[in-house]
């Protein structure tokens, strides 16, 4: 790679637009469930799952369901995205209000 192309990929990705929503990680085997949010959410499942697979999760709960039912009874699903046009304070407000009502739909533990 010459160092002007990988200049135009970090470019690139630094414009991409940032995706804030709602997400929830959900154990297959027990129908427990997590949600969190996050102003990157396209993103997020990669670190939670490096976090759960190295055993460092600061999630005591979600880390002992991953731990005895392994990866595979997992999945993560993003539940809701919230438009580009918001600033950050209303992005951040929203995303907790969001955030609250689906945990209470899905009576799930908070991330």
């Amino acid at each position: 790679m010459t160092p002007s192309t990988r200049k135009a990929q970090i470019a690139a990705y630094k414009e991409r637009p940032t995706i804030a929503g709602v997400f929830a990680v959900i154990c297959n085997a027990t129908g427990q469930a997590w949600v969190g949010q996050s102003r990157h959410v396209d993103t997020q499942q990669n670190g939670l799952w490096f976090a759960l697979r190295q055993g460092s999760s600061p999630y005591r709960a979600l880390q002992a369901a991953w731990k005895t039912h392994g990866g595979e009874a997992f999945r993560f699903e993003i539940l809701d995205r919230l438009p580009e046009d918001y600033s950050d304070l209303r992005r951040k407000d929203e995303l907790t209000k969001r955030a609250a009502l689906w945990r209470a739909r899905l009576e799930g533990e908070g991330l």
